[in-house]
């Protein structure tokens, strides 16, 4: 594989990209900041330079240096230079001020026509001498030598000696240092150093989170997996390195099992329905022939051998009804049984609901009556007709119906029926009023062979969901404990679709 494609590789590029940026721009800023550096050397140079020249014109020129400064053809103190001088001092030998382009500093004339000079040593605000040490003896006459006090002042001042027939003179020429400037030049390239990391650091996390999904996904899926479930999926399978790879085969992983769990699902329903189909073929065989000899029998003993006495006549009546209604219980068992393990085929085709709801209430109708149950249906408009074979369908409201109304039992109470449209289905809600199902109780109640009841066979709701599955419909199921059940039967709605038959068979 490409070593491009791999994670190692891809983060190794990232990595190596990262360095080369950083010390790119490092570099680009030391740069820029060793030329603003010469920069302004060169310009306190040639500012140096410049108040020097003009101190020495100063002290050999008749005119003031604020005269020569402002004269006409001077070129040399331009506009750089004087943003860069802050003044130019002349000293004599006498350590006075002799001239200084500050006008409060220039020696004024008295009466008599005697200049007045200010003493050096009484100027306090003058910035620290830079290299005052090559002066020798003659810096002790300086009031503004560098000391711990005022190195920070910001400002400069350079002082040089000049040689003149009266003696030693001095130029000392006082710069302006712009401390935010300074202090913006040297905290810049930290400024920028500091942009550098967040950047890296960004892209860092942003990698970081990037790589890092994929192992938190497979890790949450590996949980899930373990947990029971198989139907997980890992997503960005696409990548096309280690972690894309991994997801795949853990994505292939994961279905695979699924397939299986369901093969095996599936070979243990296959199991019980062959089991069933065996039993119900010997309980057919073995069973329903006597059963219907005592039916004939019962008959023959309630037309013939009846007690000429009222009461006893009544009470055979009554014995003779109990048995034969044991008789078809039986019989429908092993009718349930063998609905359930035999395939059957379904005529699926437009039907309509309504009429088959009305059928199927009909087998009720008595018990509910003698339980004090009202009956109703509630029907919305334009209910369209439903595909369906209208005889399965009269078994799936037939085992709802009748639950529903033992569900209540003697105590009486409400068995709602609602039709109504939603989507391409039509829904019946069937509610009663019943004591509900039991929590623990209501993920099971469709498995086969699963019932509350001391006499049922468990088979009901799991036909009546093999029936609805059948028709491409669903069944789901609310109750509160207490409060009573309600089944939601959902059937495609009839839009033109042609007849057509469908097997219907044990899971």
């Amino acid at each position: 594989m490409n070593f491009l494609n791999t994670f190692r590789g891809r983060l190794l590029v990232i990595l190596a990209l990262l360095l080369v940026a950083t010390l790119s721009v490092q570099f680009y800023l030391n740069l820029v900041t060793q030329r603003e550096n010469s920069q302004m050397s060169e310009e306190q140079s040639r500012a140096l330079v410049a108040g020097i020249t003009i101190g020495s014109n100063g002290i050999t020129s008749s005119e003031y240096m604020q005269d020569i400064v402002n004269g006409a053809g001077q070129t040399f103190f331009d506009e750089a230079v004087r943003s860069r001088i802050k003044d130019v001092i002349i000293i004599n030998n006498a350590w006075q001020v002799h001239d200084s382009l500050n006008p409060a500093l220039v020696p004024s004339m008295n009466d008599a026509g005697i200049a007045n000079y200010q003493k050096l040593g009484e100027l306090t605000d003058l910035p620290p001498l830079m290299e005052g040490g090559r002066l020798g003896e003659d810096i002790a006459n300086f009031p503004n030598r560098k000391t711990a006090a005022n190195e920070n002042f910001g400002d400069e001042a350079h002082a040089v000696p000049i040689e003149t027939s009266k003696g030693r003179w001095y130029v000392m020429v006082l710069l302006r240092n712009d401390k935010g400037l300074s202090a913006w030049r040297a905290a810049r390239p930290l400024i920028y150093t500091l942009g550098v990391l967040l950047v890296s650091s960004l892209i860092t996390f942003w990698l970081v989170w990037r790589f890092s999904r994929p192992i938190a996904d497979l890790s949450d899926a590996a949980r899930r997996v373990a947990d029971g479930d198989l139907s997980v999926r890992v997503p960005n399978s696409s990548r096309h390195n280690e972690l894309g790879r991994l997801t795949q085969n853990f994505n292939e992983m994961t279905a695979e099992l699924q397939k299986k769990r369901d093969l095996e699902t599936q070979l243990q329903h296959a199991e019980k329905s062959a089991v069933v189909g065996r039993l119900g073929s010997a309980i057919a065989h073995e069973i329903r022939n006597p059963l219907n000899y005592i039916n004939l029998t019962l008959d023959h003993l309630r037309s013939k051998f009846s007690p000429a006495e009222s009461d006893n006549r009544e009470l055979f009546a009554k014995l003779t009804s109990q048995l034969k209604d044991e008789v078809a219980r039986i019989n429908q068992q092993i009718t349930d049984f063998l609905n359930y393990s035999r395939p059957t085929m379904a005529t699926i085709a437009p039907t309509d609901l309504r009429a088959v709801l009305e059928e199927s209430l009909r087998i009720v109708e008595g018990q509910a009556a003698e339980n004090n149950i009202k009956i109703s249906i509630v029907e919305h408009e334009n209910v369209p007709q439903i595909l369906g074979d209208p005889e399965f369908l009269r078994s799936v409201f037939n085992n709802l119906f009748i639950n529903a109304v033992q569900a209540m039992g003697a105590k009486g109470g409400h068995l709602t029926v609602k039709l109504a449209q939603a989507a391409q289905f039509v829904t019946v809600e069937v509610s009663d009023t019943g004591p509900g199902i039991k929590p623990d109780n209501l993920a099971s109640i469709f498995e086969p062979y699963f019932s509350t009841k001391e006499t049922g066979t468990g088979l009901g709701l799991a036909i009546v969901q093999k029936i609805v599955e059948a028709h491409n419909g669903t069944i789901d199921v609310e109750s509160n404990e207490g409060a009573g059940t309600a089944f939601t039967v959902s059937l495609p709605s009839a839009h033109g679709d042609a007849s057509r038959s469908v097997e219907i068979t044990a899971d």
